[in-house]
């Protein structure tokens, strides 16, 4: 259920590089910082939906899993895949969205991991990387922190699925000047195949493909989160490529 992972010597190569080009990216990025909008999380509740014997939904990570380029939590990715979960299997579908805007793999076991493993939960989608890859984290520091993640929602919730979402795209996002969009890119791809090689220890994780090339509405007007016509079409990609690999039919009934 994962790809083929790219060479370790690419993997060490993409952090080395960003390293290396370090007096460069670095005023990129608070040049960066400084003239993109902020966007606020929505404000809570992060939760809703229910109905008779509902699925239990989290969704666990950083701000595009808190929904952050909305209004409202429940027209981000949480409240848009709890829809798609209930039209494609028929079951009304509690959900909550946990994490925090910033937030890296580590932040989330440090800050939000228990908490967000509490409840009852049958499926948990994840969505973290983007800020490990702004922080240039090793891939080792990455691997380890996305199979501690995993590892505590099968030991709280055995029969729960984890789908895990791709990381962002970065050689997408015109906002990013050159070098730090190629360069934030190939880092990004790196973490990718390491968390790959975390999930494959757990049956019932999954992690997407990349989402086809963005839509020209599918951003926020900081031009970096998904806006509230990007979340949909992310939330459909989550669930389709969960139908499609069979992992929608583990869902405990």
């Amino acid at each position: 259920m994962t790809a083929s992972p790219r060479p370790l010597r690419g993997r060490r190569l993409s952090r080395a590089v960003a390293l290396a080009l370090a007096p460069m990216l670095v005023p990129q990025t608070v040049k960066l910082r400084a003239t993109v909008p902020k966007l606020p999380e929505p404000p809570p509740p992060w939760e809703g939906g229910g109905g008779t014997d509902p699925l239990h939904l989290l969704v666990l990570g950083d701000s595009m899993a808190v929904g952050v380029g909305v209004d409202d939590a429940a027209d981000g990715l949480a409240g848009h895949v709890a829809e798609e979960l209930t039209e494609r299997l028929g079951r009304p579908v509690r959900w909550r969205a946990r994490g925090r805007n910033g937030a890296t793999a580590r932040d989330v076991i440090r800050d939000h991991l228990d908490d967000a493993l509490a409840d009852p939960t049958d499926v948990v989608v994840i969505s973290l990387g983007a800020n490990d890859a702004m922080q240039v984290r090793s891939h080792r520091a990455f691997r380890r922190d996305i199979r501690h993640i995993v590892h505590d929602i099968a030991a709280r919730h055995p029969e729960a699925i984890v789908l895990m979402s791709a990381l962002p795209a970065f050689h997408h996002y015109g906002l990013l000047p050159e070098p730090l969009r190629s360069t934030l890119a190939l880092h990004a791809q790196a973490l990718e195949v390491a968390a790959r090689r975390a999930l494959e220890r757990f049956p019932r994780a999954h992690m997407t493909p990349p989402l086809p090339p963005y839509p020209d509405d599918f951003f926020a007007s900081d031009e970096f989160h998904p806006g509230p016509a990007g979340y949909p079409v992310w939330a459909r990609f989550i669930v389709a490529d969960a139908v499609r690999h069979g992992i929608a039919a583990r869902i405990p009934v």
